[in-house]
């Protein structure tokens, strides 16, 4: 009876351990690691052309067809006010699950899955708006800093106004 307790007291600290972390798929943009949680991510594809909108913002590179489903694609460098990636056929687009519409975000490459934990997330640092607005978070995963994507800032503000 003893051990029992016990298996379930080690249990119940695991599942609070895994409550409290979380796992991102991370991507870059140049020099920079970016992260979004892994149970928003659909799909990674290789960069294969977009079809263009009309009045649509810079950072929009256009829709793809999906299996029937019309995703819009961003360009994150752009978004980030980089200017627009040159793809190449080493770019991937990253769909996602935004709300209940899906997304694509062109980057450079995918490089990793990285578990963090909730606790190790820090504000992002005041000073640069574009940053402040588009990151929910920053995490440092083995010397490298990781800025964690809001989803739902970087697809608003896609159409033109007017």
């Amino acid at each position: 009876m003893e051990a029992l307790s016990l298996r379930d007291d080690v249990s119940d600290k695991s599942a609070l351990a895994a409550q409290n972390t979380l796992q991102l798929i991370a991507f870059s943009i140049g020099e920079q690691t970016y992260g979004v949680e892994i149970t928003t991510v659909r799909e990674i594809r290789a960069w294969n052309g977009a079809t263009p909108l009309p009045n649509t913002r810079e950072f929009v590179r256009g829709v793809i067809n999906l299996r029937g489903t019309i995703v819009p694609i961003f360009d994150l460098r752009a978004r980030f006010g980089d200017g627009q990636t040159s793809p190449t056929k080493n770019h991937v687009v990253v769909v996602m699950s935004v709300g209940d519409k899906w997304v694509g975000i062109l980057v450079d490459a995918v490089s990793d899955i990285l578990t963090v934990n909730r606790d190790d997330i820090h504000n992002v640092p005041e000073g640069n708006s574009i940053d402040t607005e588009l990151l929910n978070g920053i995490v440092t995963h083995d010397s490298r800093m990781v800025g964690l994507i809001d989803l739902h800032a970087v697809v608003s503000g896609a159409k033109m106004d007017g």
